[in-house]
């Protein structure tokens, strides 16, 4: 489903929605370079592992190459669902669920896990850049546990 708020007749650049494919296909290639294209250099990220905040590009560049060397001879497969989007002239906003498959090296399922993503982004060129993003998942009041597994 996707969610079109009114603009004016100022020309909105391409689907919002696509860096989500530019972004699962940098991961799967573990390709910092091509990721980090996909982001503004001011960039603020609320990661949901580790630190509160990633304060610009550099800050985000490192945690990114920490995450694909963490990986050893895995691939991270990305895929995305119930994405909406709401873009204008001056910005859009894009939220979905995104799953994390981690795969070995022979492409066999390892693992998964379950976000919430939103991203802020506006446009550059034809396209956009992620000048926000922020990853979620629910935690059980109780315990405080974080639930990374989205009910089927």
């Amino acid at each position: 489903m996707t969610l079109s708020a009114p603009t004016d007749s100022t020309p909105t650049p391409g689907d919002p929605t696509h860096i989500l494919s530019a972004y699962a296909a940098a991961v799967r290639a573990r390709d910092t370079e091509a990721l980090l294209a996909l982001y503004h250099p001011h960039v603020t990220v609320y990661d949901l592992w580790q630190h509160w905040q990633y304060d610009g590009l550099n800050a985000w560049r490192g945690m990114i190459e920490d995450w694909f060397a963490s990986l050893g001879d895995e691939r991270v497969q990305v895929t995305f669902d119930d994405i909406r989007s709401t873009p204008t002239p001056e910005l859009a906003l894009v939220h979905a669920f995104a799953t994390y498959t981690g795969l070995s090296a022979t492409g066999e399922r390892l693992r998964a896990m379950n976000n919430r993503i939103t991203l802020t982004l506006i446009p550059e060129g034809s396209g956009w850049l992620i000048l926000h993003e922020h990853s979620s998942a629910p935690a059980e009041f109780s315990s405080g546990k974080v639930n990374l597994h989205r009910p089927a």
